[in-house]
């Protein structure tokens, strides 16, 4: 998969991937469902097939994917090399995760609202939550809506 490059960001970069690496990429569905507990039988029988696409983008207009570098976000299951699947049509809430372009710049965080202020927090102690105001240039990119990574980075 080949992403672009864009902004530098506190030494690390998001890139810029477009969501149509998805299209025509169907995996197997299988009937069954996979136990978390205690093993079951299984059904050993295929479903359908799934195009990811269909399933990761609600609005394909107005969704596009980055891949993350840095750890700001590590506490919220955001790792350096994840894709992160964003839709630019969803309004930003109080504690979804956001891409945002700040000052120039872009930066993955945590949207809050408190007390009237807004704020972007990230999800690791080693960085401080900032404050948005007047005199800063913050615009919103998009909500994330799937975080996609290895469950075991390799």
């Amino acid at each position: 998969m080949s992403c672009a490059k864009i902004i530098p960001i506190d030494s690390s970069v998001l890139e810029l991937c477009p969501v149509e690496i998805l299209e025509g990429l169907d995996v197997p569905l299988y009937a069954s469902y996979i136990s978390a507990g205690f093993p079951s039988p299984a059904d050993d029988y295929l479903e359908d097939k799934v195009e990811l696409s269909n399933y990761l983008v609600q609005n394909p207009t107005s969704t596009y994917m980055m891949k993350v570098k840095g750890n700001s976000m590590q506490d919220a299951n955001i790792h350096e090399g994840d894709l992160l699947v964003i839709d630019k049509s969803l309004k930003p809430r109080d504690g979804l995760p956001v891409v945002c372009f700040l000052d120039g710049e872009f930066t993955v965080k945590t949207f809050r609202y408190i007390s009237g202020k807004v704020y972007l927090e990230p999800a690791n102690p080693a960085y401080p939550r900032i404050e948005i105001t007047e005199e800063m240039d913050m615009r919103v990119w998009g909500v994330i809506v799937w975080i996609l990574h290895k469950p075991v980075k390799q």
